[in-house]
């Protein structure tokens, strides 16, 4: 069985950074997001920006990292905003109430684009196709 491959891109400028990742989250690479986010503040970076757009799979593991990387960089002031996740991974955040991580989408399952994000600050595209949100039953209901 392959070992999930996952590569990992950062871009700075001044105390902002571009986190982009291509490939699978999961146990075996977990660590390499979680030094990553956690080297950006290390680094004196206080807004984090991950684009996910090419992420393929990313489980609990890989939530877990990007959980505790927004906690750390909000008591140190900053914010971290995850771009772009693959449609799982969104559910999970919405259904886990952290739909706070997700930039421009609160809430709601964000698309997934059809190329590639635009750079923190650039001009807009104009405007996108959001899905709508199912509702999910709970007990009681």
């Amino acid at each position: 069985m392959p070992i999930p491959q996952l590569t990992l891109y950062r871009h700075d400028r001044h105390s902002r950074a571009l986190i982009t990742l291509a490939g699978e989250i999961d146990l075996t690479t977990e660590h390499v997001v979680r030094e990553s986010l956690g080297q950006c503040l290390r680094d004196g970076i206080r807004t984090i920006d991950v684009d996910l757009t090419t992420v393929t799979f990313c489980d609990v593991t890989g939530l877990n990292a990007f959980l505790h990387a927004s906690w750390a960089t909000g008591v140190a002031g900053g914010s971290l905003r995850l771009h772009h996740p693959p449609p799982a991974l969104a559910r999970i955040i919405a259904l886990t109430g952290n739909s706070t991580l997700l930039h421009g989408y609160p809430g709601a399952l964000p698309p997934r684009p059809s190329s590639p994000p635009l750079a923190p600050g650039a001009p807009s595209r104009g405007p996108s196709r959001v899905p709508r949100a199912t509702a999910i039953p709970t007990r009681g209901n």
